[in-house]
């Protein structure tokens, strides 16, 4: 049985077939596809830190919550601009020529993208926590969060990498 390659499915050049240029195009449309997924949860994410403020209880909140509130809104705002940093550089450096840069510039900020959505979401959870049920289990549930997160994006790559295989 053949072996299957994820770059049949999107009918790209078979991998010892490929030039440096199928590569690039191969791997920009992969980095596009994460991308979308990311900037949609971060732009929902971001929308919903955005509507809280204009929440009824939101006057009740002490000044660390207040405080956390505002520090997530900024950073969820950051991370929404990191995800979108790659439309405007690609749009910036289209037909220059620049692809490999492209590639390798939307990798970093693509990384940096989700260790911000990582920091948005366990930030969101540990604040709601904190407001419905109190400050320890605001923390509690943040660094589970916290733990989980680490464990599917970084643990969870680690273990089921090629080079780990029996």
């Amino acid at each position: 049985m053949n072996e299957h390659h994820p770059a049949a499915e999107i009918g790209s050049t078979p991998p010892g077939d490929e030039t440096e240029t199928d590569r690039l195009e191969r791997n920009w449309a992969e980095l596009l596809q994460e991308l979308r997924v990311t900037q949609t949860g971060t732009q929902i994410l971001t929308g919903f830190l955005l509507t809280l403020a204009f929440q009824p209880r939101f006057a009740d909140l002490d000044q660390f919550q207040v405080d956390v509130y505002l520090v997530l809104v900024v950073l969820a705002a950051l991370t929404t601009a990191l995800g979108l940093a790659p439309v405007s550089l690609h749009r910036y450096l289209f037909r220059e020529g620049a692809k490999a840069q492209i590639v390798r510039i939307t990798n970093v900020i693509l990384k940096a993208t989700l260790v911000g959505v990582a920091l948005v979401l366990t930030g969101t959870i540990m604040l709601i926590f904190d407001v419905v049920v109190g400050n320890t289990a605001g923390f509690i549930a943040g660094g589970a969060t916290l733990v989980v997160i680490l464990g599917i994006w970084i643990l969870l790559p680690v273990l089921v990498h090629p080079d780990r295989r029996p």
